[in-house]
């Protein structure tokens, strides 16, 4: 099972990769995402094998916190939410041991780390113009007042995500012309990436670790814009106790 550990003190922020599962194609072979059409029992296998190879807070998947993304701009708070799988795109908590997930396939996975909280941001294009991660520091500011350090893991990069051109005036006209770019044929893009940064300078957040990998044109992710049907990687972000 691959995965990808940025370190922050006593966070671990991890993203894992599409290796080490049991899936079928297309979902080949670490499918975390149960909203596919794979079959539910391997993705189950699936989490428990990144849960028994992450190890740690995150061995048991049944603890971990999951959201049912929705590609908008609503934040939970997990101490203030009750059990079930809410509907949302960022979760931010005080709680030590308790993992936050994120699923993607292109988006942008965001973890938020403070002195004593952490937050875990899932943002496509509408979540990003719609002002998700601003919504997610401030919530994460509401519980902890320190300053906060942000991780952007694995999602698609403009060379590889040509955009349609009110989609992309309607994210420039919020986040500045910084997230205009360019595909590797010329055609108008849109800079995922620079949104990101663009929305946490917004809301004064400057330290920002990018781990610089493109989805889309990494074998080892999965990439919806590549390949259309397709499984999801995670971002998991937890305090270890």
């Amino acid at each position: 099972m691959g995965f990808l550990e940025v370190a922050a003190g006593a966070v671990r922020v991890v993203f894992t990769d599409r290796h080490g599962g049991v899936s079928d194609a297309p979902y080949d072979t670490a499918n975390l995402g149960l909203l596919t059409d794979d079959v539910t029992d391997l993705v189950e296998e699936n989490r428990r094998r990144v849960g028994a190879t992450v190890g740690g807070a995150v061995t048991e998947p049944d603890g971990w916190f999951r959201m049912r993304q929705v590609h908008g701009r609503n934040v939970v708070v997990t101490e203030r939410t009750a059990p079930g799988v809410p509907d949302a795109d960022a979760a931010v908590t005080t709680d030590s041991g308790r993992p936050l997930v994120v699923l993607t396939a292109d988006c942008a996975p965001v973890a938020l780390v403070s002195e004593h909280a952490v937050g875990a941001v899932h943002a496509g294009w509408r979540g990003l113009a719609g002002g998700v991660i601003e919504a997610a520091v401030d919530a994460q500011r509401s519980l902890d007042g320190t300053p906060v350090h942000a991780v952007l893991g694995p999602c698609i990069h403009p060379e590889r995500y040509a955009f349609g051109a009110a989609e992309l005036d309607a994210v420039a006209s919020r986040l500045g012309p910084i997230v205009r770019g360019r595909t590797t044929e010329g055609e108008p893009a849109l800079d995922l990436r620079a949104g990101v940064r663009s929305a946490l300078t917004a809301v004064g957040v400057s330290d920002l670790t990018d781990v610089e990998v493109c989805t889309a044109a990494s074998p080892d992710h999965f990439s919806y814009r590549r390949d259309g049907v397709t499984g999801r990687q995670a971002m998991i972000v937890v305090r270890e106790p």
